[in-house]
């Protein structure tokens, strides 16, 4: 661009200061947006790609293929022996396993416990995970039972500035070792699925008796293939694989096959994968999340575009002056599209200065920690400035140069494109105005969804409702147990306690089994069953639907030292009712279903939720141990009177004094849960700043186009008043012109909303309606913002006197 094109840029922009802010600082706006949550789409589809050869990197999948199981779709874990038995079927095949991780273990020093990340893996777990070392032999580290590698967070916290190679580390997992650190790795990443800072010998003596127990699902187990190629070919032996080696899951002439998959997922598709009942919320968060960041750039580029070839006009005359000293249309066309590239280059420069200004913001509120990479930045805004004002500029460029120097010279007004110039901008009007009212259904739907799965009923008392999840620790002896639950329920706050497998926030474990049913072939449907101890029901104040709770005075109830052949007493919830064909809750009581297990229903209780609300209930039946203590997976539950807050310090007062060797770990019911909700409250929240923001845009340039067709219709306006035409006519008349396009944008933002919107509350099972409000309060809000918009410009117009505005020019 030259200099003379430069000047008439700047003189362009000074001369309309309030346009040309509109112009850029919508745009500025628009490519933030777009920017922030690039950065988010970029992060979220990044994971595992810090990783040497992470293409080559797959997690092995269990798929359960058992009609109507509570467990469907792929699981990232597989049964603990599974890579040795693909070892000794396929010679040669690279593979290893991660069992732990995420402060699955304690570090004992000092008279100290410390939770960390520990995982046990296979020897070879650098060769098929190759973390970056910064001292030790990633071909021996993991070599010796005795040896453990560990990040170097974890050595600056227990060893400071000694060199951690050599250096013992007290590490309590399945029981409390002793380690020597050989090895100390880099700091994983924030985008990565695995917590791991804690790395010790996966060995024999680890396992339990369902290490090769085809069924389970213990750890994860990661191979390595040298090109997809190799991988997809030994998925394809995978089926007669499982044939062969899973018999005992078969029916009776029936194959393994056809109750459970394997499948190799590519390590960098795991964070946003499908798993288990997750119908692919991850993954279609971070689509829309894009999606919002897309659209809200094309509705700057699109305001951009509308206000830009409006205000063309306005140059007429300067067009028109520099054909007739001598420039060609070809001269005209290369100006205005390089004025134009250098306007979006200033709005893109704005847009950068904006998204580095907000990102801490946008951080807080979505509870990220995005940073701005200038290198791939930088050079994106570069091609971004040169398609948008290339795209911006294209349509006035040529506009201009087709205006014939004499019409021009010798009208009164400058011309403005005409009844297709206006259809045109009413067009990029509607699809404006659509989509920002699309954003705003969607933004009402996002936060009534997420205020509801917060509120709604859980199927207990989740107030005063504490969880301590300590007794899990292995390094709790066992026999001091029961002397701890006692403590815990003599606190003057604790009004109860109880111990299961399973606990709010998904603590614990899960298990599935299937319900021969009498008279009906085959194994019949699968439940999750859940071991709680005396007082489960009651500590949550669950609500007991038909029947009675467990209590020792029956003998059947208890399954302490009781054979399964022998029979035991269950409580099923009310979605196993369909499921093992009750039609109310008074039918099935006393029915004993189980086959060669025999287990007779004493009560039914009302669906508890524990968990993500995505996630279907379980057919659930309870067992009852009255031994608390012997509780694999101990995970208390006490209820609390007064203030939960004081409850928790007593506890962990008494903790600290009886079990001073393991970490203190304890939450109320409402702070295990909100983990579930998190990322949907992000979501909202992103979702929420990407469609204000986009309304925003659309407001502004409406109010512009509302100022340029006002100022147009100047004289015209004169006539009409002059005629006898009142102030409030003149407003209804201009108000009324920008209200059309507004409204018909409904009929683009309505189908739009209802699709995304009702895709996404598929994926929970507690849904709200759909309700036809949502829908008509954002086109009333759309309305009123447009009004509110043009008003002020219509309201001024309307009071000009007559006399000057016919000498307007």
């Amino acid at each position: 661009m030259n200099r003379f094109a430069l000047l008439s840029l700047y003189r362009s922009l000074v001369r309309h200061k309030l346009y040309a802010a509109l112009n850029i600082g919508g745009l500025a706006v628009g490519i933030a947006v777009f920017l922030i949550l690039g950065l988010y789409v970029r992060f979220e589809t990044s994971y595992e790609k810090w990783l040497p050869d992470h293409d080559k990197a797959y997690v092995v999948q269990t798929v359960w293929t058992i009609p109507d199981s509570p467990v469907s779709g792929p699981i990232p874990w597989t049964m603990g022996g599974l890579i040795d038995q693909m070892r000794e079927d396929f010679p040669g095949v690279v593979g290893a396993r991660i069992n732990g991780g995420d402060r699955a273990g304690t570090i004992l020093a000092d008279g100290r416990a410390t939770r960390v990340d520990a995982a046990q893996v296979d020897a070879n777990f650098f060769q098929v995970m190759p973390l970056p070392l910064v001292a030790g032999d990633a071909a021996t580290a993991l070599a010796q039972p005795g040896n453990a590698a560990i990040d170097q967070k974890t050595a600056r916290a227990f060893f400071g500035d000694r060199d951690p190679i050599g250096q013992t580390l007290v590490l309590s997992m399945d029981k409390v070792r002793t380690y020597r650190v050989s090895a100390v790795f880099r700091d994983l990443p924030k985008n990565t699925e695995f917590k791991l800072s804690v790395l010790v010998p996966l060995t024999r003596e680890m396992t339990s008796e369902y290490w090769y127990h085809w069924g389970s699902s213990a750890l994860r187990t990661v191979m390595r293939f040298d090109t997809p190629e190799a991988a997809r070919a030994f998925e394809d032996k995978l089926t007669a694989f499982v044939d062969r080696r899973g018999k005992d899951l078969a029916d009776p002439g029936g194959k393994a096959s056809d109750m459970q998959h394997l499948k190799l997922l590519p390590l960098t598709d795991l964070h946003l994968a499908p798993q288990g009942q997750d119908s692919g919320t991850a993954k279609m968060t971070v689509a829309t999340l894009g999606l919002v960041g897309v659209l809200t750039l094309l509705i700057a580029v699109i305001n951009y575009i509308n206000l830009a070839t409006a205000r063309s006009g306005l140059r007429a005359r300067e067009v028109a002056m520099r054909k007739v000293l001598g420039a060609d249309r070809g001269v005209l066309v290369r100006q205005f599209l390089g004025e134009a590239v250098l306007t979006v280059a200033i709005a893109a420069l704005g847009g950068l200065i904006l998204a580095e200004l907000g990102l801490p913001l946008v951080n807080a509120a979505g509870g990220l920690s995005l940073t701005i990479p200038y290198a791939v930045v930088v050079p994106a805004l570069v091609v971004l400035s040169l398609v948008v004002g290339v795209l911006a500029g294209v349509y006035p460029a040529i506009l201009l140069s087709r205006f014939p120097a004499a019409a021009v010279l010798a009208s009164s007004r400058s011309p403005g494109g005409g009844r297709a110039g206006t259809r045109i901008r009413e067009l990029l009007v509607i699809g404006q105005f659509g989509l920002a009212i699309a954003f705003m259904i969607g933004t009402a739907v996002l936060v009534a969804q997420t205020r509801h799965v917060r509120s709604t009923d859980l199927g207990f008392q989740r107030e005063s409702l504490l969880v301590l999840t300590s007794m899990v620790d292995p390094a709790v002896p066992q026999d001091r147990k029961a002397s701890i639950l006692t403590a815990i329920r003599a606190l003057p706050q604790v009004r109860d306690a109880t111990i299961a497998n399973a606990a709010i926030g998904g603590s614990g474990e899960t298990n599935n089994t299937n319900m021969p049913l009498p008279g009906v072939a085959g194994p019949g449907p699968s439940l999750t069953w859940v071991l709680v101890s005396p007082r489960f029901f009651e500590t949550h104040g669950a609500r007991l639907l038909a029947g009675r709770w467990f209590d020792n005075a029956h003998g059947a109830d208890d399954t302490y030292g009781r054979k399964a052949e022998q029979g035991t007493n269950i409580v099923i919830n009310r979605r196993a009712l369909s499921t093992l064909r009750f039609r109310t809750p008074q039918e099935a009581i006393g029915k004993t279903l189980g086959g060669e297990r025999p287990r007779t229903i004493i009560g039914v209780v009302d669906d508890m939720r524990f968990d993500s609300p995505r996630a279907p209930l379980p057919p659930t039946y309870y067992i009852y141990n009255s031994r608390a203590e012997t509780i694999a997976t101990s995970v208390v539950t006490i209820r609390v009177a007064g203030d939960p807050r004081s409850a928790l310090k007593s506890l962990e007062g008494l903790w600290q004094r009886m079990v001073p060797q393991v970490p203190y770990n304890a939450q109320t019911a409402d702070q295990r849960l909100t983990d579930f909700y998190e990322a949907d409250d992000r979501a909202t929240r992103l979702f929420g700043i990407g469609a204000g923001l986009a309304v925003l845009i659309g407001c502004v340039g409406l109010w512009g186009l509302a100022s340029f067709n006002t100022a147009r219709r100047t004289r015209e306006i004169g006539i009409r008043k002059t005629l006898g035409a009142s102030s409030s006519d003149i407003v209804k008349l201009l108000v009324g012109q920008f209200l059309r396009p507004v409204l018909i944008a409904n009929l683009v933002a309505w189908p739009l909303a209802f699709f995304a919107m009702r895709t996404w509350l598929a994926g929970f099972e507690d849904a709200i309606a759909l309700s036809p409000l949502f829908f008509i309060g954002a086109s009333v809000v759309a309305v009123a913002v447009a009004v509110l918009t043009v008003l002020g410009q219509s309201l001024r117009a309307s009071r000009a006197a007559p006399a000057w505005a016919l000498r307007h020019d």
